[in-house]
Parts: structure tokens; C-alpha cells; sequence
């Protein structure tokens, strides 16, 4: 990102396409006398630009194409509509509001990713008040909003309500800090309202009905998912508000809502193709007796559903209602179990039917289930198998049997994320081999330092496979016991990562030294509880203006090294802090460090904890 001042400032990070109003300016006009000029050559030629660039839609290329020169950077700029900022500290709210006049779309990241592990303390920051208030006064057009892991106020929800008289869509992923009340403002005030879509977050219980809040009369609602907010719903509100929804076409129900409710949902809505089921349990429901909803036929309900290609939820679940959704599965592209507490033995009737999947979640189903998955699922691109249990020991359900299984079966796969307690070079080299169009690979061995299971060596050939065999990735975690060879193989060959997630492995900082200077392309490194230092990060000083930070937790960084960074790169913002607990107890070593770029120096919010260098 440079400074913008120069022609190519990437203020964004990356951006998406934008549009304009598809005219092109007059080259000729008229003179106050009655005469004509001709418009400047540059001006002709950025007219011209601005009418070709409404077509260009990679946010990476519209960034290059601002580099050329500056009737590029000012065509490039005025034709914008949506925007994308990965850190949000990256950049000052003000500055892209004096760059882009306007966006209609704008997707804001937050924290970094290691806050999922409870490595971030809960008041860091990432803020969304300074921006929502500078977008609330020049983006008066604006019509969606899409949050990860930010801090969210029922006053930030207030704003977006009151200020954008279009908006339509609203996606908040893993934020905190709103509650009931703030939604229920939206969803009475944003009378356009297309998309509210609440996914991995915490919204604290006002006890405010916020789905009555809804305007009366029919919707243009197309999609509703509040399967992470933990408080009961109205239903007798939610059911009036899916009848008169006729574009509804995804909806997500949270643990509160039951199967039998469920069951009236979808009577009214059949046109749905996403469904997350809330609990499917028929007794989540205070009071309500046992026996209320067995004569309701579930197998004939998803029988009728011939819309539906995707299906999560199953908390809470009752597992002998589960093969009642083996109607839905011959359609299904897309199924996350990653809540639902069933065994191989219900879950392989049931998967068996799923011949179209593409993408599959799931956490409890075993090596066992893996297999079922890998005989039926030929078409899967997408694989996550989350951990039954995150605590460390020696043997659990899921191993190298399943990886291996998975990379003979499902040869398309192009992403997976794989917790285990064990694994094999064996299988990991068979995955790189039999899945060569992996773009995505993150393994995850739980436990520090686990060696191949089998023969007791590192699993350096193992990572080191797949990044000789999958050309085409982007993104990896490492985990096991790892020397330095592993971190040479990933530089030599990991020319397009881009991610790079390391915990509990390494050997050295020759190792770190290695990917620093051989993955040109990373733009995000993150690492915690690795043996690496200011040595092996010195060779990063020459690329780190060009990523988009770089995390390390209980590793070997001294607080001098992290003063020279700052003091060698002034626009780098060098950020070290420690929880509590750990206060004083690393000697000169800094528990966290977190560099980024920004254009705009130091935050304004940090709290007392964070020490900007």
C-alpha cells in the first residue's frame, strides 16, 4: 500500500469493481460566446477509461490499474462502487472517503484471525464507530455492509439504520459488542432490508423482540440467518414474517427454534435453498410435552423441498430425526454437521444419498464417516473436519485413515481444514499427489510437536509434498513437529501462498529466514508458540510494507528488535502487548507482536495494554 500521494495508491488494500453511470463526458462543449472548445486530451482519454473500467471486476486488478498514472488512479477512484479493507487500521476512515465518492458496497475486516483462539484480549479494539459515522456523512447511497471480527455498537447499528435511506444488506461475521435491541433498529428502519445475515457472533439478549420489529406487510427479505444469536425468538412474529417474505431464500433458525417449528417454517416457505434447522429437536421448547410433534412427517416435509441445496444447524438434535432428511440429500451441494451430535452408524445411511456435494463441515463422525464421505461425495471441493474434542491426547476419532480416505475419494477437492490427533507423511504426500488443485490446506494436529505417528519422524516431507505437488496454493497451516527442512521446502516451492499459519512447529530461524525469502507473494503470517526470532524475521524487513500484517505470539522476539522495526519503518505500525496473566514473565522476549501497514500512523483507540512502538 503506498502512500496517496503518489498515482497508485492502493488505500484499500484490494477493492472490488465498481460502477458508473455508464456516459462518457462530452469531449466538446460549449464556450459562453456561443463557441466550442475541445476537452483536454487526458480528460478525453480518462472519460474513456472510466466507460472501460465499470467492466473490470478483480479487486486486484482495478488496484494495479490505480498504479499506471494519475488519470488511471482518478478514473480508477470515480468509478469504484464497492470496497474492500482487510485491516481495518490499515487506513483512516476520512482518507477513503475523500478517494472514493461513490461506493454502494463496502466489506470491513477486523481483529486478526488468532482473536478465534482467545489470543486477543476482549477490548483491543477494531472499532466500528469512526468508520460507520464517516460513511453515514459521505456515502449516502450506500446499500451494503459486510463486518469480520469487529466491534459492533447498538449506537454503530442506530447509524446504519438512520443514514442509508437505500440499504439493503447487512453481514456481520464474528463481530461482538450489539445486541437485541440494535437489531431490531435496523430491521424497523431499513425498510429495503434484502440480507441480515448474523454468523459466528455475539449478540448479547436485551429481551428485545426484535423479529416483530420487522415493517408489516410483504418483505423483499431474501435472506435471514440468526443461528448464533442465544436468545428466544417470537415465533408466531417469525413465522408472519417467512409468510410474507415470497423472496426468502435462505434462512438460518437458532437453537431456540424446534423441528416442529421448523416444520411450519418451511410449509411456508417453499421456496427456500439454504435452511440452517435450529435445533431439530422437538423438545427444545419450554413446555412443551413429549409426543407434541410426532405425527408431523418430516420425510414427506423434506420430500417437497426440491429447492433446498443447502443444509446446516442440527443443534440440539434428536438423532433419530436425522434420517428424515435424506429426501433433501440427492440435491445437496453444501451440508454442515458441524453442530450435530451423530455417530458414523446415523450419519452413513444419510450421506450416502449426497452424490452432488461440493462443500462439507463436520466435527464428531470419525475416520469411519470420512470413509462414507470419500465412497459417495466424488464432486467435493470443500472439507472441513472440525475437533469432537480440542484437549490434548494421544488417540481420537480422526487420523491419516480419514486424510487418506478423503484424498483416494474426493480428488476435485480444492480446500480443506483437517484437526486430528494424529497423522502420517503418508498420507499427506497421498493428498498432495491424488488432490493436485488444492488451494486451501490446513492441517491441524492437536498437540504440541507430534511426529508421524507410524515411523516417529518430522512431517517435513509431508507439508513438503504438498507444496512441491499443489501449484496452485494459496493458503496453509502447519502443525506437528517440524525442523527447518519443512519451512526450505515451503520457500522453495510456496511461490503463491499468500496465508501462512504456523503453531507449535519449527525448528529455528533458519526456517522462518526460508519462507521470508522465498514466498514473494505472502501477504498474511501468523504464528504462535514457534522458536522463532528477531533473526528470523530480519530477512521480512524488506516486504513488510507490502503484507497485510504479521502476528507472533510466545516466540522469541525481543522488544529491542521490535524497536529498531519501528524506528527503520516508520509507516509500519508495530504493535506488542500481553494479557494479564502473562505480564513480566517472557524477560525481554515480547509476548505479542502484531506489524502492520498503515497509511495514516498508529491508531487512535489502542488501549492501555497494546504499547505502539
Amino acid at each position: 500500500m503506498s502512500d496517496d500521494t503518489s498515482p497508485g495508491c492502493a488505500t484499500t488494500a484490494a477493492a472490488g469493481s465498481g460502477g458508473s453511470s455508464g456516459k462518457v463526458r462530452a469531449p466538446v462543449s460549449s464556450s459562453g460566446d456561443g463557441g466550442s472548445f475541445t476537452a483536454h486530451p487526458d480528460q478525453v482519454l480518462e472519460n474513456v477509461i472510466e466507460n472501460v473500467l465499470v467492466f473490470l471486476t478483480s479487486r486486484r486488478d482495478r488496484s494495479t490499474v490505480s498504479l499506471v498514472c494519475r488519470s488511471w488512479y482518478r478514473a480508477e477512484a470515480y468509478t469504484r462502487s464497492d470496497l474492500f479493507i482487510g485491516n481495518c487500521y490499515a487506513i483512516a476512515p476520512n482518507r477513503v472517503t475523500d478517494r472514493f465518492k461513490r461506493i454502494r458496497s463496502v466489506s470491513l475486516k477486523g481483529k486478526p484471525r488468532f482473536a478465534d483462539f482467545s489470543l486477543l484480549p476482549a477490548d483491543w479494539g477494531a472499532y466500528f464507530t469512526r468508520w460507520v459515522h464517516a460513511m453515514s456523512l459521505a456515502y449516502r447511497a450506500l446499500e451494503k455492509i459486510y463486518l469480520k471480527r469487529m466491534s459492533v455498537t447498538d449506537d454503530d447499528l442506530s447509524v446504519i439504520a438512520r443514514s442509508f435511506p437505500c440499504f439493503k444488506e447487512l453481514v456481520l461475521v464474528c463481530c461482538e459488542g450489539f445486541g437485541t435491541s440494535g437489531l431490531a433498529v435496523v430491521v424497523s428502519e431499513c425498510r429495503n432490508l434484502r440480507v441480515l445475515e448474523l454468523i459466528e457472533d455475539e449478540v448479547s439478549d436485551d429481551e428485545t423482540d426484535w423479529i416483530s420489529c420487522f415493517p408489516e406487510g410483504t418483505t423483499n427479505l431474501e435472506s435471514l440467518c440468526f443461528d448464533c444469536v442465544e436468545a428466544e425468538v417470537n415465533f408466531d412474529a417469525l413465522e408472519k414474517l417467512v409468510a410474507r417474505s415470497p423472496m426468502l431464500k435462505k434462512l438460518k433458525l437458532n437453537m431456540f427454534v424446534s423441528i416442529g417449528e421448523l416444520y411450519r417454517l418451511v410449509v411456508r416457505a417453499p421456496q427456500l435453498t439454504h435452511l440452517g434447522t435450529g435445533a431439530f429437536n422437538p423438545l427444545v421448547e419450554i413446555g412443551q410435552q413429549q409426543g407434541d410433534n410426532q405425527e408431523l412427517d418430516y420425510t414427506s416435509l423434506f420430500a417437497a423441498c426440491k429447492s433446498i441445496v443447502c443444509l446446516s444447524g442440527f443443534r440440539e438434535i434428536a438423532p433419530e430425526y436425522f434420517p428424515t432428511i435424506v429426501p433433501l440429500c440427492g440435491n445437496l451441494t453444501s451440508l454442515n454437521l458441524s453442530y450435530a451430535n451423530v455417530n458414523a452408524e446415523q450419519f452413513k445411511p444419510v450421506i450416502r444419498h449426497c452424490h452432488k456435494l461440493q462443500v462439507f463441515w463436520m466435527d464428531s463422525i470419525c475416520d469411519e464417516g470420512l470413509q462414507a464421505v470419500a465412497d459417495t461425495c466424488k464432486d467435493l471441493r470443500e472439507l472441513r473436519v472440525f475437533p469432537v474434542d480440542p484437549h490434548e491426547y494421544d488417540e481420537g476419532p480422526v487420523s491419516e485413515v480419514g486424510l487418506l480416505a478423503i484424498s483416494l475419494g474426493c480428488r476435485k477437492l480444492q480446500s480443506i481444514l483437517y484437526f486430528c490427533q494424529q497423522m502420517t507423511n503418508a498420507a499427506v504426500i497421498a493428498m498432495s499427489k491424488n488432490c493436485p488443485d488444492l488451494v486451501v490446506f490446513r492441517l491441524c494436529i492437536i498437540g504440541r510437536y507430534r511426529p508421524d505417528r507410524v515411523t516417529g519422524e518430522p512431517m517435513d516431507e509431508g507439508f513438503g509434498a504438498i507444496v512441491k505437488n499443489c501449484k496452485k496454493l494459496t493458503r496453509l497451516a502447519v502443525s506437528g513437529l517440524l525442523t527447518d527442512k519443512a519451512f526450505s521446502y515451503i520457500g522453495q516451492y510456496g511461490k503463491l501462498v499468500r496465508t501462512l499459519s504456523v503453531a507449535f512447529a519449527g525448528d529455528s530461524d533458519a526456517g522462518l529466514k526460508s519462507v521470508l525469502e522465498g514466498c514473494t507473494n505472502l501477504q498474511k503470517l501468523e504464528i504462535r508458540d514457534s522458536p522463532f526470532g528477531d533473526s528470523g524475521l530480519q530477512p521480512g524487513l524488506h516486504q513488510f510494507y507490502n503484507m497485510r500484517f504479521v502476528w507472533m505470539s510466545s516466540c522469541r522476539v525481543t522488544r529491542q528488535w521490535c524497536l529498531e522495526v519501528a524506528r527503520r519503518l516508520p509507516k509500519l505500525v508495530v504493535e506488542v502487548f500481553s494479557r494479564d496473566e502473562e505480564e513480566g514473565e517472557r524477560g525481554d522476549f515480547v509476548e505479542t507482536l502484531y506489524m502492520y501497514r498503515s497509511l495514516d500512523g498508529p491508531r487512535p483507540d489502542a488501549p492501555q495494554f497494546v504499547e505502539i512502538l
